[in-house]
C-alpha cells in the first residue's frame, strides 16, 4: 500500500490552510457590513411637487401627513368631503421596503381612496436584473396597471405565466392578475410592496381590520336555509341580542356629570332600558325570517352593490334614533366594528313603515328597527366576530347644554352554517412555491440523479461512450428545463442582491419568491462540502451546458482550436475574480454600475431572455459563445464572475474524492493531457476549484484499457487491485 500514499481508497481531510483564505474574506466581508450598514438609509425618493406633478385633476394632493409618509387626496367633486380625505397617495419603499433580486427595495407610487379602493399604482424605481436589460420595463408598468379599480380587501392572486390562457374559476373575494412571463418572482415582490403598503395606509387612516390583508371575506351561502323563526333564531345565537336595564346604563354613566340625571333609572332600577337585537339580512335563513319571502326577495334584487344588509330592532326606553335623524344617513347611535375598527353603516329608509307593526313571525313587538347597509369593500366580514355598539347620550346643563357619551357593545358571533368560508391563503412567496409544485419535484428528481452519479462515479464514468451519453443527456435537462424552462439559472446578480440586502439591513425573503433558484442554491451549497466547486459548473449551469455544446458541435466540425501555454492560462483565470471584486465592491457602493457590471455574464441574454434582447447584450452573447467554440468553455474559466464565487465556496469541500493513484502524474500524465479543464497538476494531483466533475479522469483511472498504469502492469502479467470509490467517505 506504499505506493498508494494518495489513496483511492479512503478520502482525505483538507488541510485547515484551504480553507482560511475564505474565512479571511468571509470576516472581512462581515467587518464591511457593519461598517456600512449604518450609512444605508432607505427612503422615499420623491416630494409634494413632484408627486402633485403625478396626480392629475379633479385629484388634489394636499401636505404630507407628519405622523405617515402619505399624502392626504382631495377631489374636486367630493360629496362625501366631511368624512375625511378624498384618499392617499404614498411610496412603497417608506412603508415595505421589500427587497428585490439585486437587494434593492423597488420603490411604487400607490394611490388608494377612502373606501379601499385603488386608484393607481406608478414604477418610479427598480432594479430588477429581468426588467433592466432583461425584457425591459414595458411589461412591469403594464402590470402595475391592472391595480387601478382593484380594493384592498380582495385577495389578490398573480397568475403563472403556465396559467395565462383559458378561463379561471371566479371566487368570492379573489381576482387574478396576469403575471409577466421570465419575471414571476419579482412581480411578486412588486405585489407584496404595494399590498403590505396600501394596507399600512388603510389601517391607520382608514380603519381596516388586520384581518382583510391575510384572507378573503366569507359570502353567505345561498343553499343554506332553514325555516325558523324569531325565537328559535334568537335561541340558537344567530339573532344577536343585548338587553340593557335602566341600573347598568346608569352605572356606566358613574364616572361623568351625568351621573344621577335619569329620574326614572332612580325610580324603577331593573326595569328595561334598551333590548336591541341584530340580524344579519344576507344569510337567507336569518333574511327571510324578518322580512318574509317577498319582501327579502325584493330586498336582494334591488342590493346591486352586494352590500351588506343589517336589521336592528329595539325596545324600552331608548329608541335608534331622535326626531333630528335624517333617513339614509349614517344613524349616530350605532356603530358596526370588527376587530376593533369601525365601519359605515347607513340606514336603507326601511323604518317603522315597514317593521311597526311587526311581521316577523315570533317576535316582540319593537319601538323602533332600521334596515342598514355596510360597503363590502369596507372591509367587515360578516361570517366572523363582530359587534354593534348602542350609543347612548345624555345632556346635562341648564344654560349651556352639555353631552354626555356612552356605549354599550351587542357581541355578535355569526352562524358558520350559513356562510362559505374562503380557504385561508397562502402566504405569497408559498403560493409561489405552490405554482411551481411540477417544477420543483422534477428538478429534485434531477438532483437526486446527480447524486446518484458523482456518488457511484466509478459505474457513471468507467465507459466513456455510456458516460458521453448519460452527461450529455443531463446537460440538455439542465439547458432546456432547469434554464429555458424553469429558469433556474443562478447568476452573480443572487450574490449581488444578497450583499445589497445585508448592508441595507434587509431580510433574505425575496428568495423564497423565486423557489426553483432557492432550491438550486440550497443544493450547490450543499454539495461546496461534499464535492466542490464543480457539481454546480459542470452539470447545473445552463449556460456551461449550453458551452459544453457549442465545444462538442466545433470539435465535429472539426474548428481550429486555441492552445494556451499553462502559465497563461492560470493568469487568464484571475480575471473572473477581478470581475467578482468589481461587482461584489460595487454592490456596496454603487449599486448602479454594479448593475452594468454584472452584464458581463451572458446569462440574462441566452437563458432568461432566449436571446430576445437589444444587439449589444445579444453580440456579447454569442462572442462568448463563439470563444467557447475556439478554446473549450473560455467564459466559464476565464470571465465568470459566479464561477469565481462557486471556487471559493468550493474550498470548503471536506474530502478529495476524486481517485488518484502515486504513478499519477509522476510518471503518468495521461489524465492531465485529456482533461479538458486543466484541472490537472503536472504532478497529478487535482485542482477541485477548475474542475468541473465531468468525471473522465474517472473513468480513466478505473478502465485497464485507457489507464496507462493499469496498461503497464498488464503488459508485465501483473494486475493491479481497482477498489470501487464511488462514495466520498
Amino acid at each position: 500500500m506504499r505506493e498508494h500514499h494518495r489513496s483511492p481508497f479512503f478520502c482525505r481531510l483538507n488541510r485547515p490552510r484551504n480553507v482560511r483564505p475564505l474565512v479571511r474574506l468571509l470576516w472581512l466581508a462581515a467587518v464591511l457590513f457593519g461598517a456600512l450598514q449604518s450609512h444605508i438609509l432607505v427612503a422615499g425618493e420623491l416630494s409634494t411637487e413632484q408627486v402633485a406633478e403625478r396626480i392629475h385633476a379633479p385629484l388634489h394632493v394636499l401636505p404630507r401627513l407628519p405622523d405617515l409618509p402619505a399624502w392626504p387626496l382631495s377631489h374636486a367633486f367630493d360629496t362625501e368631503a366631511d368624512n375625511g380625505p378624498f384618499g392617499y397617495v404614498f411610496e412603497s419603499v417608506d412603508l415595505a421596503p421589500q427587497p428585490g433580486f439585486d437587494g434593492t427595495p423597488l420603490n411604487l407610487l400607490v394611490a388608494i381612496d377612502r373606501r379601499g379602493n385603488f386608484l393607481g399604482v406608478e414604477v418610479i424605481s427598480q432594479h430588477e436584473p429581468m426588467f433592466r436589460g432583461g425584457i425591459g420595463e414595458a411589461p412591469l408598468h403594464q402590470f402595475v396597471t391592472q391595480y387601478a379599480g382593484l380594493n384592498l380587501t380582495e385577495q389578490i392572486i398573480i397568475a403563472s405565466p403556465g396559467n395565462l390562457s383559458g378561463p379561471r374559476p371566479e371566487v368570492a373575494g379573489q381576482v387574478t392578475l396576469d403575471g409577466v412571463a421570465k419575471a414571476t418572482a419579482s412581480i411578486r415582490i412588486v405585489n407584496q410592496s404595494v399590498l403590505t403598503a396600501a394596507l399600512t395606509v388603510a389601517r391607520e387612516k382608514l380603519g381596516f381590520a388586520g384581518a382583510a390583508s391575510t384572507r378573503a371575506p366569507a359570502v353567505p351561502d345561498p343553499a343554506a336555509f332553514e325555516r325558523l323563526d324569531f325565537a328559535q333564531l334568537l335561541e340558537r345565537g344567530w339573532i344577536g341580542h343585548l338587553h340593557l336595564s335602566n341600573a347598568q346604563v346608569e352605572a356606566l354613566f358613574a364616572d361623568t356629570p351625568a351621573a344621577g340625571l335619569d329620574a326614572v333609572a332612580k325610580a324603577r332600577p331593573d326595569d328595561t332600558f334598551a333590548d336591541m337585537y341584530l340580524a344579519y339580512l344576507n344569510a337567507p335563513t336569518i333574511g327571510r325570517a324578518i322580512l318574509g319571502d317577498t319582501r327579502y326577495a325584493h330586498m336582494m334584487e334591488r342590493n346591486f352593490a352586494n352590500r351588506h344588509l343589517w336589521w336592528v330592532g329595539i325596545k324600552g326606553r331608548y329608541a335608534l334614533f331622535d326626531d333630528a335623524f335624517i333617513p339614509a344617513t349614517v344613524p349616530p347611535r350605532l356603530t358596526l366594528a370588527q376587530n376593533g375598527l369601525p365601519f359605515e353603516l347607513r340606514d336603507l329608509d326601511f323604518r317603522d313603515r315597514d317593521y311597526n307593526p311587526p311581521t316577523i313571525a315570533g317576535a316582540p313587538h319593537f319601538d323602533s328597527a332600521m334596515t342598514l347597509s355596510s360597503l363590502t369593500e369596507g372591509g367587515v366580514d360578516p361570517g366572523r366576530p363582530l359587534s354593534l355598539d348602542l350609543n347612548i347620550i345624555r345632556e346635562f346643563g341648564s344654560v349651556m347644554r352639555e353631552r354626555a357619551q356612552r356605549g354599550a357593545t351587542l357581541a355578535y358571533t355569526p352562524p358558520e352554517a350559513l356562510f362559505i368560508y374562503p380557504p385561508e391563503p397562502l402566504p405569497a412567496w408559498l403560493e409561489s412555491w405552490r405554482q411551481r409544485t411540477a417544477e420543483l419535484l422534477t428538478i429534485s428528481l434531477g438532483l437526486g440523479v446527480l447524486c446518484v452519479l458523482l456518488i457511484a462515479h466509478r459505474r457513471s464514468s468507467i465507459n466513456d461512450r455510456r458516460l458521453l451519453w448519460i452527461r450529455n443527456a443531463y446537460l440538455l435537462f439542465t439547458l432546456v428545463f432547469i434554464g429555458w424552462y424553469a429558469q433556474g439559472q443562478l447568476s452573480i446578480v443572487q450574490i449581488n442582491g444578497l450583499v445589497r440586502a445585508l448592508v441595507a439591513g434587509q431580510g433574505l425573503a425575496s428568495f423564497l419568491y423565486d423557489p426553483v433558484t432557492l432550491l438550486l442554491i440550497a443544493f450547490t451549497l450543499m454539495t461546496f462540502f461534499i464535492w466542490g466547486r464543480g457539481t454546480f459548473c459542470g452539470w447545473l449551469c445552463p449556460f456551461g451546458a449550453l458551452q459544453e455544446f457549442v465545444g462538442q458541435l466545433a470539435r465535429a466540425l472539426r474548428m481550429p482550436r486555441l492552445k494556451l501555454a499553462l502559465r497563461t492560462r492560470r493568469r487568464l483565470g484571475l480575471l473572473r475574480y477581478v470581475a467578482l471584486a468589481l461587482i461584489v465592491g460595487a454592490a456596496f457602493v454603487a449599486p448602479r454600475q454594479a448593475d452594468l457590471i454584472a452584464e458581463i455574464e451572458p446569462f440574462k441574454t441566452v437563458i432568461t431572455t432566449g436571446f430576445d434582447r437589444a444587439w449589444p447584450y445579444l453580440g456579447w452573447a454569442i462572442v462568448t459563445l463563439l470563444c467557447g467554440a475556439f478554446y473549450y468553455k473560455a467564459f466559464c474559466r476565464f470571465l465568470c464572475p459566479l464561477g469565481a464565487a462557486m471556487s471559493l465556496g468550493g474550498r470548503l469541500r471536506l474530502f478529495d474524492w476524486l481517485p488518484r493513484r502515486s504513478e499519477c502524474g509522476t510518471p503518468c500524465q495521461s489524465c492531465r493531457h485529456k482533461c479538458a479543464y486543466d484541472a490537472i497538476e503536472p504532478q497529478g494531483s487535482i485542482r477541485y476549484q477548475d474542475c468541473f466533475q465531468c468525471l473522465d479522469c474517472v473513468g480513466i483511472y478505473h478502465d485497464e484499457q485507457r489507464c496507462a498504469p493499469l496498461l503497464l502492469y498488464r503488459k508485465k502479467g501483473r494486475r493491479m487491485h481497482v477498489q470501487d470509490t464511488s462514495t466520498p467517505v
